[in-house]
């Protein structure tokens, strides 16, 4: 840089608590839905970039729309968790569009929480019934509550059931979740799907959480857990008796372990599955019949919809 050329400015720094301010779950679900409106298509989006390191993944997650470009920058590190640290840690960056200048660093572990969340609220909007208030979260992570805020945000929740592994970890989310939100929440077991409207699989099982069988034919089922092939949340039944939902049709391909299997036997044909996109515009619709079952990998689109709308609105 030359003594006479101009100094750039810091980009604008937007932690975990300036973001949750800015943008509160309604806002964020907005965002994405205007996104799908009038963005790309995502299965323009670039592909996830995963290197595998010593202790873990690290990911890179860039993306460009009309007036924001970005990159997110996470890691995956599994054996965190033991010694209490985040399984998950990253930053963002996002960029003017135009000029490529840099505007804005935000937190990219509450970015991803509430992006996550946010398109599955969205998902849920478009596919459970509109009297849908009964719950069943798997999982006691940020993941399982940033859900049960973000559907109490388009339907209404009554009751709760929470499904999770560590006894004190269940106990600790169902009294915060009572606290907080004033519903009914209790602890329970997989057969509770069998009560459910809504189930959110918010883990990183490897193996079905649940018997799809037991799945009323109204319910809508959201699994966020992982975008690893060997990774599974929901069982065949579950997937060849749903209406299929998926963010992009080629990330399904490469990243989604619950649909994978299907798809590489044949059992389930890459056609039938229906994009969020196409669900968003009219162009495609659930079979009220069964039941609805939203598979995300969580995608480079979604980060930079949310990024961009947290970034002016502080």
């Amino acid at each position: 840089m030359s003594a006479t050329s101009p100094v750039p400015h810091l980009p604008r720094s937007i932690d975990e608590s300036g973001l949750l301010h800015a943008l509160p779950m309604a806002a964020a679900i907005d965002a994405l839905r205007a996104a799908l409106r009038d963005g790309p298509d995502p299965e323009t989006d670039p592909p996830r970039t995963i290197v595998p390191v010593e202790h873990g993944q690290l990911l890179l997650m860039p993306a460009h729309r009309s007036r924001y470009a970005g990159v997110k920058v996470a890691t995956v590190a599994p054996d965190n968790p033991a010694a209490g640290l985040p399984r998950v840690q990253g930053q963002y960056l996002l960029f003017d569009a135009a000029t490529l200048t840099p505007v804005a660093l935000l937190d990219g572990i509450t970015l991803t929480t509430v992006r996550t969340s946010a398109v599955s609220a969205l998902a849920a909007d478009l596919l459970a019934v509109p009297e849908a208030g009964r719950l069943v979260v798997f999982g006691t992570g940020p993941q399982a509550r940033g859900h049960l805020d973000a559907l109490r945000a388009v339907r209404p929740l009554t009751h709760v059931t929470v499904v999770g592994r560590t006894t004190a970890h269940v106990e600790r989310f169902v009294g915060a979740a009572r606290r907080d939100t004033g519903l009914t929440v209790e602890a329970g077991d997989p057969s509770a799907i069998a009560g459910a409207d809504l189930v959110a699989c918010c883990t990183t099982a490897r193996t079905p959480l649940f018997d799809g069988a037991l799945l009323p034919p109204h319910a809508a089922v959201t699994a966020v857990g992982s975008h690893e092939r060997g990774s599974r949340e929901v069982d065949g039944r579950t997937v060849l008796g749903s209406t299929v939902v998926v963010e992009s049709r080629a990330a399904a391909a490469r990243e989604a372990g619950d649909l994978i299997p299907e798809l590489e036997s044949g059992r389930l044909a890459p056609e039938a599955l229906v994009t969020l996109a196409d669900l968003a515009a009219g162009a495609a619709s659930a079979d009220p019949d069964r039941p609805r079952l939203f598979k995300s990998v969580g995608m480079a689109w979604e980060d930079l919809a949310v990024a961009g709308a947290a970034y002016e609105a502080t």
